[in-house]
């Protein structure tokens, strides 16, 4: 068991980023956005570039936060943009040793479900066999989508797929948009879950972790009692929240409202254990 974070809300720069897990005393890191662009989409010299920092710094990456089938990518948009990201994404993610990939399953686009659905699973099956191929595992956030609605839809993303390259991300903060709360979607799920998201909610309002109503002191314990080895990252949506285009006013608080949420995040855990 480790902890992490969703590094980008504790600055822009690499270099910003390493820090706040150092003072943390982290040694594993979760990477989505580094300057603004997605780690999938820079070029090669500004990955490699990105990458010796990392292993400079002995950081561990545990997952790329990519954009793949996510709430910007509705289901009616072009699925060549997931392949390609995909196929882009795996020799970086070997060149790091990182073996999860965050996923999402496609926003509806006015279709009706049973289509939505159909095509859901169609672009899921293709990229799961690429994440299969390429040894890595694709783990999808009960965030936007058709696996985002609710706990049955859910659990129906990992049962039909069937997929080892195929497992999930809970995020404890994300309220399923139809119906259904976190602690449901975990319960459904709870055996597939490979890495979880820290993030609190009191209403519409992001708060520290264990402050709000999205149980997640009663998660992360649940888990741990279930035996589970895997990581936590923290996610603060406090300051930045990227799909809603909201950055930080005050980048230097920021920073150091992520050390606190980080703190706030590690001593929930230790409690648990």
């Amino acid at each position: 068991m480790f902890l992490s974070g969703i590094a980008d809300e504790a600055g822009k720069s690499i270099e910003k980023q390493i820090q706040a897990h150092k003072e943390l005393g982290w040694s594993h890191i979760e990477v989505r956005n580094v300057d603004g662009k997605n780690l999938t989409d820079v070029d090669e010299n500004t990955f490699n570039e990105i990458a010796e920092k990392l292993e400079k710094a002995e950081m561990n990456v545990c997952s790329f936060g990519s954009q793949i089938a996510n709430w910007a990518r509705k289901i009616s948009g072009d699925f060549n943009l997931d392949v390609e990201e995909l196929k882009r994404a795996i020799p970086r993610m070997q060149r790091l040793h990182t073996k999860y990939i965050r996923i999402m399953s496609y926003p509806n686009d006015n279709w009706d479900d049973s289509k939505w659905r159909e095509e859901v699973m169609r672009r899921l099956k293709e990229l799961a066999k690429i994440a299969e191929d390429g040894g890595i595992i694709l783990a999808h956030e009960n965030c936007s989508g058709w696996g985002g609605q609710n706990p049955e839809q859910a659990a129906d993303i990992i049962e039909t797929i069937n997929s080892p390259a195929l497992k999930f991300l809970l995020d404890t903060g994300n309220k399923p948009h139809q119906k259904g709360t976190p602690w449901e979607v975990y319960q459904k799920i709870k055996d597939y879950i490979v890495h979880v998201h820290i993030k609190d909610y009191q209403g519409e309002k992001a708060v520290f972790p264990g402050e709000g109503d999205c149980r997640v002191a009663e998660v992360i314990k649940d888990i741990l009692a279930s035996g589970y080895k895997g990581g936590f990252s923290i996610e603060p949506h406090m300051t930045s929240v990227i799909h809603l285009g909201k950055t930080a006013n005050d980048p230097e608080a920021a920073y150091h409202l992520y050390v606190e949420y980080g703190r706030k995040a590690q001593s929930l855990i230790e409690k648990a254990k």
